[in-house]
């Protein structure tokens, strides 16, 4: 199997604040619109699209599968300068919803959520000397 690309797509109430939400927040952009139904978003520096789906879209298939994404989920982006983003994100008014910590391992992140409650962690794995 060649994989030439690759998305992750959430079943959202409410696509266009989703859409939005990463448009502003995570400079995402926007390679599709479907009026309310379907938004694609990318980013040249990340390995996937997102796309969020209206929930309850009778295309969605296995239809037994097609309620809000969300749950349990995480989207989750490896960054730079994580402090910089956190304070970033902070004076824009995201809703952080775990403050920036550090786990014994290395890995210091902090997690944000969207409007329709899908949580977007950024992640920097910090070495030894940086913990």
């Amino acid at each position: 199997m060649k994989i030439t690309g690759s998305a992750i797509s959430l079943n959202v109430a409410d696509v266009a604040a989703s859409a939005q939400f990463v448009k502003t927040h995570l400079h995402f952009t926007e390679s599709m619109m479907v009026e309310d139904k379907v938004a694609s978003l990318t980013r040249d520096d990340l390995g996937f699209n997102l796309i969020f789906l209206k929930t309850g879209l009778e295309t969605f298939k296995p239809q037994n599968r097609a309620g809000n994404a969300g749950e349990g989920l995480l989207v989750v982006m490896i960054v730079e300068n994580i402090d910089a983003e956190y304070t970033r994100l902070q004076k824009e008014r995201v809703p952080i919803v775990t403050p920036i910590e550090t786990e014994p391992w290395g890995e210091r992140y902090f997690q944000m959520v969207d409007p329709n409650g899908i949580i977007f962690q950024c992640v920097q794995w910090m070495t030894e000397s940086e913990t």
